[in-house]
Formats: structure tokens, C-alpha cells, sequence
């Protein structure tokens, strides 16, 4: 499983394999090569080792770091996929690429979040902007199952079937009430609306957000 943005989540099985095209010029393709490719091209990742790995819970992460999006510690990008080694000691069970910035779930029901936080997308209760994973204090206790990060806002579905969002909500992406929205919200608010529906899976991408019941 790949998700767009750059960042390969854990769950892979060793048959499984990794193809990516479109834009390249950020290094995003995990190619190696700093350009557009038109038909899908097979990552060097997918040799039987690698994806071992990558079954054990590790995350591989490349393209654009400008942010710290890329988890590495620094800010610079990345043309091939790179183990984000501060989750050596932890199984990563699912992850997601927003524009500038990175969610990452545990198997213990963590969340964690680096890259830009300007507005308020990190959940950390201020804007600033990080090159490293951090856990994300609100949701210690909460059992997290998903994250979904778009342009500058993030959605979290934890346990007892609940949402929350944080981040840029100007265009209603966050689903409170417009009120609500007037500021950035830097830490984890609940999302209304959702109480009497099970919810299997959430998305964000760009200015938007969406949700999907079982």
C-alpha cells in the first residue's frame, strides 16, 4: 500500500509490489530520477527484503522535505524511498501524506506528526512546523485507527467511532460550524454529525474531507 505524497505505510505482503508516475520533479516517484514519467514504474523497494520490512511495521518516506514532511530530521528531499528510522522502535500500522505534512498511526493506537504546522495541522496545540515525528498528546489515550492529512488540515478516527480535525478550516474542511472556523485550530476538536453512523474509513485532500460507513 502507497500513499500519495510519499510515504509508504507497513502493511505489504512480500508479493505485493510498489509502482508510481505522473509528476517527478520534486522526487516524489521514488525513481531516482528528478522527472515526469508517463507509464507506471516498478520502485526499487520491491525486492523481497525491503518489503520484509516494510511488513515488520517500518515506513519508507521520499520527495519533497522542504517541511520536515519526510520525517528524516532535516528538511531536505529525498529521490528514493528512506526507512524513517525514529520509528525503529515502534510498528507503524498506517500512514498519510498531506501537501506539506505527515501523519503516522501505531499499532498501539499513537499518533504522530511532522512537517509544516503553520496551520495547525500537527494537533500540538501551536503552529510550529517539525522535522521529526512527534506524538501527538490529545489522542495518548484514545486508540487511534486512521489518519488522513490534506492541504493544511488533518482528520483522526479513534475508537468509540469517533473524528477529529484540526488544521486550516476556512472552507468548512474540518466540519464544525462556520463559527468555529474563524481561527486556526491547533488542537484535536471533534467532528459533529457523525455520532449515529459507524465509520470505517476517512479522507482529506486539499480543502476538502470525506468519510465512509460501514
Amino acid at each position: 500500500m502507497a500513499e500519495h505524497g510519499g510515504i509508504t505505510p507497513a502493511r505489504a505482503d512480500e508479493e505485493e509490489q510498489v509502482w508510481s508516475w505522473g509528476a517527478g520533479t520534486d522526487g516524489q516517484l521514488g525513481t531516482a530520477k528528478l522527472q515526469d514519467e508517463h507509464l507506471p514504474q516498478l520502485l526499487w523497494l520491491t525486492s523481497l527484503a525491503s518489503i520484509s520490512m516494510l511488513a515488520c511495521g517500518k515506513v519508507l518516506t521520499w520527495g519533497r522535505g522542504n517541511s520536515g514532511q519526510l520525517g528524516h530530521g532535516d528538511m531536505l528531499d529525498s529521490s528514493l524511498p528512506k526507512p524513517v528510522s525514529f520509528f525503529d522502535d515502534y510498528v507503524v500500522t498506517q500512514a498519510s501524506a498531506g501537501w506539506s505534512h505527515s501523519g503516522f498511526v501505531s499499532d498501539s493506537g499513537c499518533l504522530f506528526t511532522c512537517g509544516n504546522g503553520s496551520f495547525g495541522q500537527l494537533g500540538h496545540g501551536d503552529n510550529m512546523s517539525l522535522c521529526s515525528p512527534a506524538k501527538v498528546s490529545y489522542f495518548a489515550d484514545k486508540s487511534v485507527k486512521m489518519v488522513a492529512c490534506g492541504m493544511r488540515h488533518s482528520l483522526v478516527l479513534f475508537a468509540g467511532n469517533q473524528v477529529c480535525g484540526f488544521g486550516s478550516g476556512k472552507r468548512g474542511q474540518l466540519g464544525f460550524s462556520s463559527d468555529k472556523t474563524k481561527t486556526l485550530i491547533n488542537l484535536p476538536c471533534l467532528v459533529s454529525g457523525l455520532e449515529d453512523v459507524e465509520i470505517v474509513r476517512i479522507a482529506a485532500n486539499g480543502d476538502h474531507s470525506a468519510a465512509i460507513t460501514g
